[in-house]
């Protein structure tokens, strides 16, 4: 498969503007996870307040991560390790209380689920703490009670020509020391030095081993130039401003038109081929689930046929040492299943309907058996599959039917 990692901006990307993932956007992310794809979610919000969107998303059952603070940390979704991290030298901290002061502006920084706050009613921090799911906790003294060193700080206020005065006066006097950008008119974000999105999932990419050229990367804001640049397709959504689509390969629709979706069902499933679906990944995938269980390896896989083994050993025999009947059946249906998968559009799920088969002869503990399934029919509402499992030696051990339902996402 061309691409490897898919990494998303959230806010007026993956998201739309009610702040929901579409039906059509989650179809289409778990069936390119399906598919061996790994997904990224990058966005200036915090580590917390990305976790719901990435359980959503069921980034920890296919190896996702999570970018969070516009790339001052990298988490495994999988795990919880931090994989990349940088922070603000608290020294720094009263400095920049100081200036927040000075200028009339409110300050605050993020620390686990809570926003810590020298300006807890104000309008713009308490929207980003709902927005987030964070506890809103007061300080007068801001850097005196802020005893660890943040991932980033903000700086609010709705004086905009203000905030962009003190975001020129500091990439001058703090250059090499601090990095200073507006996310929005009314937020200036003071990360540490070199952190952009680009920066750190440059590091993630040489840990994963991935190529700019497996990346495709997308997003709407001027936060989001860097790693457009940086992958080797970069989408811009259809609402973007004209800077930001200046820079990308190619410009989706909207995020209140599914733009996620359309781009990731033109760039991914309209062309994987089946020698590009990922059986290693797969398998690797469901070692916890019922097909890793009992040691079922998918061998072979495109529209019209999937093969796959499994051992005859303690996990899949009956007493008398011979292949179980209920164990052909899991195999079977196990095939039939990602071949409906892959015949399926973003917006569907397969569920089996119906399985039924024919014991012809047995398979002896310490022989492997082979499931052989072709597809019979392809209807809109349902897909019949016809699997053979044969032992080593090629006998056939069962022919089996599946029949399996095409249902759309709700």
């Amino acid at each position: 498969m061309k691409y490897k990692l898919l990494v998303l901006d959230v806010d007026g990307t993956l998201l739309n503007d009610a702040k929901e993932i579409s039906k059509r956007t989650l179809a289409a992310l778990l069936k390119v996870q399906q598919m061996g794809v790994r997904i990224v979610l990058a966005s200036g919000r915090p580590t917390y307040g990305l976790m719901p969107l990435a359980k959503m998303l069921e980034l920890g059952n296919y190896g996702g991560f999570i970018l969070s603070y516009n790339g001052c940390q990298i988490i495994n979704a999988q795990n919880g390790e931090i994989l990349f991290e940088r922070r603000i030298n608290p020294e720094m901290l009263p400095y920049l209380e100081k200036k927040a002061r000075k200028n009339g502006f409110a300050l605050f920084t993020y620390h686990d689920d809570t926003i810590i706050t020298d300006s807890p009613e104000n309008e713009h921090i308490q929207n980003e703490a709902r927005l987030n799911n964070l506890q809103i906790i007061k300080e007068e003294e801001f850097s005196t009670a802020v005893d660890f060193a943040p991932c980033k700080c903000m700086l609010v206020s709705d004086d905009e020509e203000a905030l962009l005065g003190l975001e020129d006066h500091w990439k001058r006097r703090l250059n090499g020391a601090l990095g200073v950008f507006r996310s929005e008119p009314y937020f200036l974000e003071v990360v540490p030095c070199g952190i952009d999105k680009a920066n750190s999932l440059g590091a993630l990419l040489e840990a994963l081993d991935v190529k700019r050229e497996e990346v495709i990367a997308v997003g709407d804001g001027v936060c989001d130039v860097t790693m457009i640049q940086l992958a080797g397709l970069g989408v811009a959504m259809g609402h973007s401003q004209d800077s930001v689509k200046a820079c990308a390969d190619y410009v989706t629709a909207s995020n209140e038109e599914d733009g996620v979706a359309v781009a990731v069902e033109k760039a991914i499933i309209a062309e994987v081929r089946a020698a590009e679906i990922p059986l290693d990944q797969l398998n690797a995938q469901a070692r916890h689930a019922l097909m890793g269980n009992l040691g079922i390896q998918y061998t072979y896989a495109d529209e019209d046929r999937v093969e796959a083994t499994m051992p005859v050993d303690h996990r899949t025999r009956q007493p008398f040492g011979i292949l179980h009947g209920g164990a052909t059946l899991a195999l079977a249906e196990t095939v039939a299943g990602l071949g409906s998968m892959i015949l399926c559009q973003p917006d569907e799920i397969v569920v089996g309907m119906q399985v039924s088969g024919n014991h012809i002869s047995s398979a002896h503990e310490g022989d492997t058996v082979r499931a052989v399934g072709t597809v019979v029919h392809k209807g809109r509402s349902s897909h019949v599959w016809n699997v053979d499992v044969f032992t080593s030696t090629n006998k056939l051990v069962s022919s089996i039917r599946v029949v399996n339902s095409v249902m759309k996402k709700r």
